[in-house]
């Protein structure tokens, strides 16, 4: 009976021993400026969640000791169970330590989606990146493995088994504890393991496995719908936020019928621009702010791709973890830009250079009014491998112009077109700058310049609208969730159809264009519950949110602030009042994820 209860504990803390070395590991691959007291507070504050974590791997060993009990239990049970655990935790450990550099957060479920689209998700790094992670996820499996089967002793089943047996069964109430986190109203979570203002640290203590279990329900495929008030409240304070009508809006174009190139830049916020303190990295984009009507204030809704996209197109919020994009079931409800301009009878094209069906981009964009794609499938093998995502903004802008030029002037068009040179790995035909990032950037803006001055000698310029803006903005160096010039992006309306040069400085999101654009066009957007036409006289109350994975932020006239979910804390804010920002932005969370969880 003491071998069997020696094992248990050895395996036990076997696992707990991984899971620290694996931090300590993180912490070399992923900080940098780390202090010895931050490897120690680092364990410290992560044990918790550790010690809950290991659990979960003790529970076949354990019944596997229950049974050894009353019959010999072989020993290749053991090591497959062994061999599992070393392939989970391997994956797990390399697999957050690979991603944490490009992602900025904890391995998580959102990985999965991946899965479906093998070949975008590869194309932000090299082969050779890969068979090195490949080759350091067998050694640790191996390693993993060894650690376990050492520990092993063979069980002969007992004479005494009846009183054996209930002292075994005893130790499950211990582990379900252990494994719920005690027996408080609170049970074990991420937040637990956050204690410093720097969030690598706090990232650097959450173990990968928990993260990624404890987000299995929160997967893009489903709808969580977040509660924190009443609805009444709830209502009380959004009611006056949105509204589906324009009311004395300033007439900004000469038509009411313009042409519409939407360029969605890829990672393009402000802190690449002048606005950023960068005027050297996207000058042409500098340039083009003093030539048409510059949304000074505009916020992204989200971090990633998919989730902004929504955003402009359909003017719906993103939400932390679901992906709109990716539930063709609540897509198809939602509303589009596109199909309001093809009602209005309007030609639509969206132009890609990368994979069509990551994220289910195809589905989305087909099914919300766009008549015809041209993505990477459209060009030669060699233009294809123009870049690690597929063809280059260069080449994607030069097909785009190509088609406006041969564009048949019988009914309107809107043609978007969302780029994809600067993204990782960074890898754009031209070096200008030094810095490999900065670079990618100018090189988008080299092509988005060379872009509008080839269209301004066209014909079909002087009726033409080019919206320019991102889809989210980039963490780099200083610039993260917790600064406000994460998510400041540039919103820049220019081309002929501009009546003059404006600055609008309302405050506003991604998701506010759709509105106003439709606004402009005397085209009705009562579907829109979410986007507003910030040039009305019904915009009232100028607020702009966002979300990510792990972040809520919210801005108003008063102030910022930003708040972790995950720590359930508020990591930065500018005011006097930061818990009123919190609590107006958990009541637009808590009316956003209803409303789509209803659809």
């Amino acid at each position: 009976m003491l071998k069997r209860l020696l094992y248990l504990l050895k395996f036990y803390l076997v696992i707990i021993a991984l899971f620290v070395v694996a931090k300590f590991v993180f912490m070399l691959a992923c900080g940098e400026g780390l202090s010895v007291a931050d490897y120690a507070a680092v364990a410290y504050h992560g044990m918790s969640l550790d010690l809950s974590t290991a659990l979960y791997f003790l529970i076949l060993p354990y019944l596997l000791v229950l049974v050894s009990l009353w019959v010999k239990v072989p020993r290749f049970a053991y090591l497959i169970y062994n061999g599992v655990v070393a392939l989970v935790s391997s994956l797990a450990f390399v697999a957050d330590t690979s991603l944490y550099p490009f992602w900025h957060f904890k391995l998580d479920a959102s990985c999965l989606q991946y899965l479906e689209t093998p070949t975008e998700a590869m194309a932000s790094v090299t082969v050779w990146y890969l068979l090195g992670r490949l080759i350091i996820f067998l050694v640790v499996a191996l390693l993993i493995f060894i650690a376990i089967s050492l520990i092993h002793t063979r069980f002969q089943p007992l004479r005494h088994r009846l009183l054996a047996t209930l002292g075994v069964l005893l130790l499950a109430g211990p582990i379900v504890i252990g494994i719920r986190g005690g027996l408080g109203e609170s049970v074990t979570n991420i937040g637990q393991a956050y204690y410093s203002q720097n969030q690598f640290l706090n990232h650097a203590a959450v173990n990968p496995v928990f993260s990624f279990l404890s987000s299995l329900d929160k997967s893009d495929s489903g709808v969580i719908v977040y509660h924190y008030m009443s609805d009444t409240e709830c209502r009380q304070l959004t009611d006056s936020l949105y509204y589906t009508d324009s009311h004395g809006a300033d007439t900004l174009l000469t038509t009411r019928r313009p042409n519409i190139v939407l360029i969605v830049m890829e990672g393009c916020g402000q802190q690449f621009t002048q606005v950023g303190g960068h005027p050297d990295i996207t000058p042409r984009l500098n340039g083009f702010m003093q030539q048409g009507v510059t949304f000074s204030q505009c916020y992204a809704n989200s971090w990633r791709t998919d989730k902004g996209l929504v955003s402009i197109l359909s003017g719906y919020p993103a939400l932390p973890a679901t992906s709109i994009m990716k539930s063709p079931e609540k897509s198809r409800k939602m509303p589009s830009l596109a199909r309001s301009l093809q009602r209005a009878g309007y030609e639509n094209t969206f132009y890609y250079g990368g994979d069509i069906n990551f994220t289910n981009m195809r589905s989305y964009v087909l099914g919300t009014g766009y008549h015809h794609l041209c993505t990477k499938s459209d060009f030669s093998r060699e233009e294809q491998s123009s870049c690690q995502w597929g063809v280059n903004d260069e080449m994607m802008f030069r097909r785009l112009l190509a088609d406006i030029r041969a564009q048949q002037p019988d009914r309107p068009w809107m043609k978007t077109l969302l780029t994809l040179s600067s993204h990782e790995p960074w890898d754009v035909p031209t070096r200008v700058l030094d810095d490999e990032v900065y670079n990618a950037f100018h090189y988008l803006d080299h092509c988005l310049g060379r872009f509008i001055d080839a269209l301004r000698q066209t014909p079909a310029w002087q009726n033409t609208l080019v919206v320019i803006l991102p889809d989210h903005g980039y963490r780099y160096r200083d610039i993260d969730e917790s600064t406000r010039l994460y998510n400041h992006v540039p919103l820049l309306w220019v081309g002929g159809a501009v009546r003059q040069p404006a600055v609008v400085s309302r405050l506003c999101n991604q998701s506010d264009l759709a509105a106003t654009l439709l606004g402009q066009l005397a085209i009705a957007h009562e579907d829109f519950r979410f986007s507003r036409d910030v040039l009305s006289t019904s915009y009232r109350r100028p607020v702009a949110w966002h979300t990510s994975t792990d972040f809520l932020s919210l801005y108003d006239s008063t102030g910022w602030m930003a708040y972790n979910l995950d720590a359930a804390t508020i990591t930065a804010h500018q005011g006097s009042d930061p818990q009123r920002l919190l609590r107006l932005a958990s009541a637009l969370l808590q009316l956003a994820s209803e409303d789509l969880g209803a659809k």
